[in-house]
C-alpha cells in the first residue's frame, strides 16, 4: 500500500474504524440495490409509458451518460464536501432519483421525467462508486488487511436483493411506483445514519474539504491519469473482469439455452450459480489476497476464468457447464475490487485515479456485451464468448500492475502503514 497521508483518521480507535468499515460496506450494498431497482420492472415501465423496447433502451442510455458524468464529478465533490457529507448526499440523490422514476412512470406517465431520473440516478451511482472505493482503500490501509473484495461482495449482494425485491413485487402485483418509493425511503433512511460513522478529513487527494481547486487543475490531474501507463494497465485488468461480468449478466442464460439446448429453467439456474459464485468468491477473497498478494490472486483467478469460459463453450455436459460457470464467476470476482485498491494507492489524488480506472471498467461492462452480441451475429454466441477468454488472458499478463507500492516478499502480503486496527 502507499504511504500517502490519510487525514482525519489519525486517532481512530478500533471500534471507530470498524464502524467506518461497516458504513462503507452498507454504502456498497445500497449502490448495488439501487442499480438493480428497475431491471426486473422494465416490462411494467415500458407498459406504463407505452414505449417500444428500443425507446426503453434509449432511456437506459441515460444511466450510462449520467454514470460517466458522476465519475468525473466525484473528485471535486469529495474535495469540496469531504466523504462524510458527499457519500450521504450521493445516496440521498440516488433515493430521490429512484422515487422520481417511479412517479414519472406510474403517476405522471412522463417519458421526459423518467429519462431525467435515469440520468440523475446514473450520475449519483457513478460518483458514489468512486467515493466508496476511495474510502475502502483508505480503510484497507489503516486496517492492515484486504477488505475491498468483501466490500464489492456487498455490492453484489445488494444487487441480488434488489433483483429479488423487484421480482417479488412484480409477482405480487405491486406497482413500480410503490416499489421504487419504498426502496427510496429505505435508501434515504440509511443515508441519514451513515455520515456519523465516516471520519472527517481529506482522502480524495492533496486538498482540504471546503477549499476549492480550480476546474482546470482538476481536469489536468484527471488527464494526467490517462497518461500513466501503470494506471492504464490496471484498467486492462479491470477490463477483462468487467467484460466477463457484463457478458455473463447479459448473455449467459441465452448462451446456455440456445448454445447448449438447455431448458429455460436450467438456463436461468446457470446465472444464479454465476451470481452466487461471484459473491462467495469476493466474501472469501480478502484472506486469499493477504496470503498470496494481489498479483498472484489476479493471475490465478483470471486463469481460472479462462478455463471456466473454455469449459462453458466446449462442453455440453450439464455438470461440466456448471463447473465452467463457477470458474467464470471466480475469474471476474477479483479484478475490479483489487484494481480499485491498486488505483487508489498508485499515487496522489486517489479519487482522480479511481475515476480513470472506473471509467475503463464501466466501459467494459456497458459496451462489452453489445460487442459480444455483434460478434455473435457474425459467428455464434458461443464462439463470441472466446472474446471473454482472450481478455481474461490479457488480464493474467497485465496483473503485475496491481502490485502494491510496498510489496512484501513471498512470505506474506504487504502491511500498510497504520497497523492492523481491525485485527
Amino acid at each position: 500500500m502507499s504511504d500517502r497521508t490519510i487525514t482525519g483518521v489519525e486517532r481512530l480507535s478500533p471500534a471507530e474504524l470498524a464502524r467506518w468499515r461497516n458504513a462503507i460496506i452498507v454504502a456498497f450494498a445500497i449502490g448495488g440495490l439501487a442499480l438493480a431497482t428497475w431491471g426486473p420492472r422494465l416490462p411494467d415501465l415500458r407498459a406504463a409509458l407505452d414505449l417500444s423496447t428500443g425507446s426503453i433502451g434509449v432511456l437506459l442510455a441515460g444511466v450510462t451518460v449520467g454514470s460517466v458524468a458522476g465519475l468525473l464529478a466525484s473528485t471535486p465533490l469529495l474535495g469540496r464536501l469531504g466523504a462524510r457529507r458527499a457519500i450521504p448526499a450521493a445516496l440521498l440523490l440516488v433515493a430521490a432519483a429512484v422515487a422520481v422514476i417511479g412517479a414519472g412512470a406510474g403517476v405522471l406517465h412522463s417519458m421526459l421525467l423518467v429519462g431525467a431520473g435515469f440520468v440523475v440516478v446514473g450520475f449519483a451511482i457513478g460518483s458514489l462508486d468512486v467515493m466508496i472505493n476511495v474510502e475502502g482503500a483508505a480503510i484497507e490501509q489503516l486496517a492492515g488487511r484486504t477488505l475491498m473484495p468483501l466490500m464489492h461482495a456487498a455490492w453484489s449482494a445488494g444487487a441480488a436483493i434488489g433483483s429479488g425485491i423487484g421480482a417479488g413485487c412484480a409477482a405480487l402485483g405491486i406497482s413500480p411506483t410503490w416499489q421504487f418509493a419504498g426502496e427510496a425511503a429505505l435508501m434515504a433512511a440509511t443515508a441519514a445514519g451513515l455520515g456519523r460513522a465516516i471520519p472527517t478529513g481529506a482522502r480524495a487527494g492533496d486538498e482540504t474539504p471546503g477549499v476549492p481547486v480550480p476546474a482546470t487543475e482538476r481536469l489536468r490531474r484527471w488527464l494526467r491519469g490517462w497518461a500513466d501507463w501503470r494506471l492504464l494497465l490496471i484498467g486492462v485488468v479491470m477490463l477483462g473482469a468487467e467484460l466477463g461480468e457484463g457478458t455473463a449478466n447479459n448473455w449467459l442464460t441465452l448462451a446456455a439455452k440456445d448454445g447448449h439446448a438447455q431448458a429455460a429453467a436450467t438456463a436461468a439456474l446457470f446465472f444464479t450459480v454465476f451470481a452466487v459464485g461471484e459473491t462467495t468468491a469476493r466474501v472469501l477473497g480478502g484472506p486469499l489476497v493477504d496470503r498470496l498478494g494481489r498479483v498472484r490472486t489476479v493471475r490465478i483467478t483470471s486463469a481460472l476464468g479462462v478455463l471456466g469460459v473454455a469449459l462453458f463453450i466446449l462442453s455440453d455436459n450439464v455438470v461440466v457447464l456448471l463447473i465452467g460457470v463457477l470458474l467464470w464467476a471466480v475469474g471476474v470476482s477479483m479484478g475490479f475490487p483489487l484494481g480499485m485498491s491498486a488505483a487508489a494507492d498508485s499515487g496522489p489524488n486517489p479519487a482522480a485515479r479511481v475515476s480513470v480506472v472506473a471509467t475503463i471498467g464501466y466501459f467494459a461492462n456497458l459496451a462489452g456485451p453489445p460487442a459480444v452480441g455483434f460478434a455473435a451475429e457474425a459467428t455464434s454466441l458461443l464462439t463470441a464468448l472466446w472474446l471473454v477468454a482472450i481478455l481474461f488472458t490479457v488480464a493474467v499478463a497485465a496483473a503485475g500492475a496491481v502490485r502494491p507500492p510496498r510489496e512484501k516478499t513471498a512470505a506474506g502480503p504487504s502491511v500498510p502503514s497504520g497497523g492492523g486496527l481491525l485485527g
